[in-house]
């Protein structure tokens, strides 16, 4: 009989853990499942962004590199020809006619300069929209990971509505936290490119000047 009492108070005792319980109801059974096939697709999905932002983020620093290293090229490729032709005493005829065509080596700079500022921006944009994606990946993943984890706590006593509906509104009170940082790291990359346009213009009359005088 003592075996047979603590046997049933063993069972009892197993059905009261929120785990039994919600094996015993096909509802939370069936919810479980499926919240954890959401998270475990979530969690995927916020390592394909953060490839696919990597990927962003790289493109951006080869357009910075190619955009100082094709101006650095062609200022020095213009100062050693230019060195060249002052050496070699050219004329003031040759002069005037290398300074009369010096339209197309800038006309090359500037066109170059809008083509990588242009790519600069797309990109730059790019990753504004997939860092935005990526954190309200993160805060779903992280939202759908308390739902699962407190539906095995509390088992059969877990209130859905109740329980969401609160961690939505935490989820909205960081969101709005974080818009004036996002703000900030635009007007960052505004400046980054009007540095770029100015470093541009003074390639554009740096040209000028090594042709001209």
């Amino acid at each position: 009989m003592a075996a047979e009492s603590s046997a049933l108070v063993a069972v009892s005792e197993a059905r009261q853990h929120p785990l039994s319980q919600i094996a015993a109801s096909g509802t939370h059974r069936l919810l479980l499942k499926q919240w954890v096939k959401e998270e475990d697709l979530l969690a995927r999905r916020v390592a394909l962004r953060e490839a696919r932002l990597d990927g962003a983020r790289k493109e951006i620093a080869f357009l910075y590199c190619a955009f100082f290293a094709f101006h650095a090229a062609s200022v020095l490729i213009l100062f050693l020809s230019s060195a060249s032709a002052s050496s070699a005493s050219a004329t003031e005829a040759s002069s005037a006619a290398a300074c009369r065509r010096s339209w197309i080596p800038c006309l090359v700079s500037l066109l170059s300069s809008l083509a990588m500022l242009w790519a600069l921006r797309y990109k730059s944009d790019t990753e504004a929209v997939l860092e935005r994606l990526l954190a309200r990946e993160r805060e779903d993943a992280l939202l759908l990971g308390r739902c699962v984890s407190e539906l095995k706590r509390k088992g059969l006593d877990f209130d859905l509505l109740k329980e969401v509906d609160a961690l939505r509104r935490a989820k909205s009170l960081r969101v709005e936290a974080k818009g004036a940082d996002r703000a900030r790291r635009w007007q960052a990359k505004d400046l980054a490119v009007v540095a770029l346009s100015g470093a541009a213009c003074g390639v554009l009359v740096l040209t000028r000047f090594l042709l001209c005088d």
